[in-house]
């Protein structure tokens, strides 16, 4: 995605004038709005379904809190930046809310044109870049398991057939070339032929 490039934002915002205008002022913006709802339950479930980049969401909703419907959004869709806006000039945030929300910005109503397309792009870049580091982490952390049961399993078969840890390895890597299966399967079939394993050992 470029610099410029068009922000797909689901507008959740109880006042239908105020939603109007913003729909007005993100397609003049250039953005796509591709749903916009009225309650917080409402942008949660809009939210799964299509999946925008960025959900511009009103902190006080009719049927509870805005701050609720962003903290199921940011659990269940982590690759979709929340950015909440409020009108009231009293409000704060606890720092519940702000770690729960794990929402990117926080903008006053009505925010300049201007304000609210800068945020718009920094959220959805920024939420990008998160998602991605989560699964950079989870790539990493899958890796190091995978690694720990071959090394379970090459340590089993040096034992059961006097090989060296190279002949082992070879053991495993041949086999799983031969069944052309990823070798941690074949790693975690031997782990599973051995007495008295069990899966969470693994």
């Amino acid at each position: 995605m470029t610099d410029t490039a068009q922000i797909r934002v689901l507008i959740a915002e109880d006042d239908a004038n105020a939603r109007s205008l913003l729909v007005d002022l993100l397609s003049a913006l250039g953005h796509l709005v591709v749903a916009e709802v009225g309650t917080g339950r409402e942008a949660f479930e809009k939210a799964r379904e299509v999946v925008p980049d960025v959900v511009l969401l009103d902190v006080h909703m009719p049927d509870g809190s805005g701050i609720e419907a962003a903290e199921l959004i940011t659990q269940s869709l982590p690759g979709v930046a929340v950015v909440l806006f409020s009108g009231d000039q009293q409000l704060t945030l606890s720092d519940r809310d702000v770690t729960a929300t794990a929402a990117i910005a926080f903008l006053p109503k009505p925010a300049p044109p201007r304000v609210l397309d800068s945020t718009l792009r920094l959220a959805a870049t920024r939420a990008r870049e998160l998602s991605s580091a989560r699964k950079d982490a989870e790539s990493a952390r899958s890796a190091l398991e995978n690694r720990k049961t071959i090394e379970r399993a090459k340590g089993i078969l040096m034992r059961r057939t006097g090989s060296s840890e190279q002949e082992a390895y070879r053991i495993l890597q041949r086999t799983s070339q031969d069944r052309s299966v990823p070798m941690v399967e074949i790693a975690k079939a031997v782990l599973a032929s051995e007495p008295g394993f069990q899966e969470d050992e693994a």
